[in-house]
């Protein structure tokens, strides 16, 4: 018997159940939004939705594409991110 196991693909992204964690941070959250505003089938029908939406435009990418796209497109505040310059220096000395 194999004391060890060798995951057959190490990229691969930690799941629960079928979908990743970001997926079912998507289609959990407006879940219990909807549970505790007693409105579940609103709650499962958006968290869908949600976990439709993320899929495309994930679209095959890396999830920390989104991060990247969300520092470079939101503003500097959003991200909270202090090890990094503003994404609106674009030039800098060196």
């Amino acid at each position: 018997m194999d004391r060890y196991v060798i995951p057959g693909k190490l990229d691969e992204p930690e799941r629960i159940g079928l979908w990743t964690m970001d997926e079912f941070v998507a289609m959990a959250g407006p879940f219990f939004i909807g549970i505790l505003a007693q409105h579940i089938i609103w709650g499962i029908c958006f968290g869908i939705l949600g976990w439709w939406v993320l899929r495309k435009a994930k679209a095959g990418r890396a999830g920390s594409w989104l991060l990247h796209m969300a520092y470079w497109y939101l503003p500097s505040g959003v991200m909270g991110i202090r090890a990094v310059p503003p994404s609106y220096l674009r030039l800098m000395a060196g």
